[in-house]
Order: C-alpha cells, then sequence, then structure tokens
C-alpha cells in the first residue's frame, strides 16, 4: 500500500495509530490479525493489523474507507486526514 497519503499509517502498530486517530470503536482480533475502526464525521477508516514476521507484533498494512452515513467508498488518504489529531 505505497500510497501517497497513507505512509502516516502503513507500518505502524496499535499504539502509534491509537496516537494518530484516538482510540479505535471497534477492535476486532482474528488469530495473529486485527482490524481496528476509526470513526470520525467524515469518514469510516478500517486499518487491517497483520505481523510481518513470525510472533512479531501487527502493523497496518492495508485501509479501507467509506463514508459514515451511507458506506460508500472514500478516497483512502482523505479519510485518514479528516480523522488525524
Amino acid at each position: 500500500m505505497n500510497v501517497p497519503g497513507l505512509e502516516g499509517v502503513i507500518g505502524r502498530n496499535e499504539t502509534a495509530l491509537a496516537n494518530l486517530f484516538g482510540p479505535p470503536r471497534l477492535s476486532v482480533t482474528e488469530g495473529d490479525a486485527k482490524k481496528l475502526q476509526f470513526t470520525g464525521e467524515a469518514c469510516v477508516l478500517d486499518v487491517y493489523l497483520y505481523p510481518l514476521e513470525p510472533r512479531g507484533e501487527p502493523s497496518a498494512t492495508y485501509v479501507d474507507a467509506r463514508r459514515a452515513s451511507d458506506g460508500l467508498d472514500v478516497d483512502r488518504a482523505a479519510c485518514v486526514a479528516a480523522l488525524e489529531r
């Protein structure tokens, strides 16, 4: 996910993401992976974290964004910018 505007998110761990966006609204663990959801008036941001090495700490590898009102996709970088503290 080498997309401009996502460089501050991709590769970050859960603590760094919480420092960037505040506490997640949702945190779901599935095996060694985790999904964090951050919300605001502008959008909903889902960040998927996976360990990059065996038994490593999960870090953000993928981001998805949608409007909170109707679930339609929005620009991921714009959503990140809108939710940053």
